[in-house]
């Protein structure tokens, strides 16, 4: 495993955000869900993708808070241009279960 500084870690800019809106994504490759985030005042609303659909139904994401990485540009996939990445980790099958906090936090909070 290759080491960074504090530095480069600190570029990384991790914010928490709240699930507002939730579609399908069917023109997706892999199955996938349009997210619409709000990160508070200073980010506001950003869109993103996410292959989440094998442990969360669309009625249960909205009002859920996630990690997401704000300060990536944004990325074209397919129709939907990604403005953020949502944070998970692959469960024993690989499939995604979200960062979250696990009590209230204000929108826009940073990770540190």
């Amino acid at each position: 495993m290759s080491q960074i500084s504090f530095d480069d870690f600190a570029k990384v800019d991790i914010r928490v955000g709240r699930i507002i809106r939730a579609e399908p994504f069917p023109e997706a490759r892999k199955p996938a869900y349009k997210l619409w985030i709000n990160f508070g005042p200073e980010i506001g609303e950003k869109k993103s993708s996410a292959q989440i659909t094998k442990h969360y139904d669309l009625d249960q994401l909205v009002g859920k808070e996630v990690l997401a990485v704000v300060n990536f540009p944004p990325r074209q996939i397919g129709p939907v241009m990604s403005e953020v990445l949502v944070l998970g980790l692959p469960d024993e099958d690989g499939e995604v279960v979200l960062l979250r906090p696990d009590l209230d936090v204000p929108l826009g909070g940073k990770m540190f």
